[in-house]
């Protein structure tokens, strides 16, 4: 399954356009907003077509760039973003 950027930037705490512009910065988008390399980040970010018909300009092809659950914290990683661990929850299993 794959993430849209603005849900990726919510997951890691900052918001969307920072986070483009941060990728950007790295390489790892170019100025389209796609992946800049997609041969090396295939497993983490993913280009999404769409298509609609245009009434003046025929049919259009917008892509978008996703990111896949495994390049979440590969992208955290990559940014240099801290993570917080999730609060611990008690296994209701436990008895005594």
């Amino acid at each position: 399954m794959s993430n849209s950027l603005k849900y990726t930037a919510q997951r890691l705490g900052i918001g969307h356009r920072d986070l483009m512009k941060r990728m950007r910065e790295k390489g790892l988008l170019d100025r389209f907003n796609l992946p800049a390399n997609p041969e090396m980040t295939k497993l983490y970010l993913v280009t999404k077509e769409n298509r609609y018909h245009h009434p003046e300009h025929g049919m259009q092809y917008p892509r978008t760039t996703r990111v896949t659950d495994a390049g979440i914290p590969w992208l955290a990683d990559k940014l240099g973003i801290e993570r917080p661990m999730p609060v611990p929850q008690a296994d209701p299993r436990d008895v005594a």
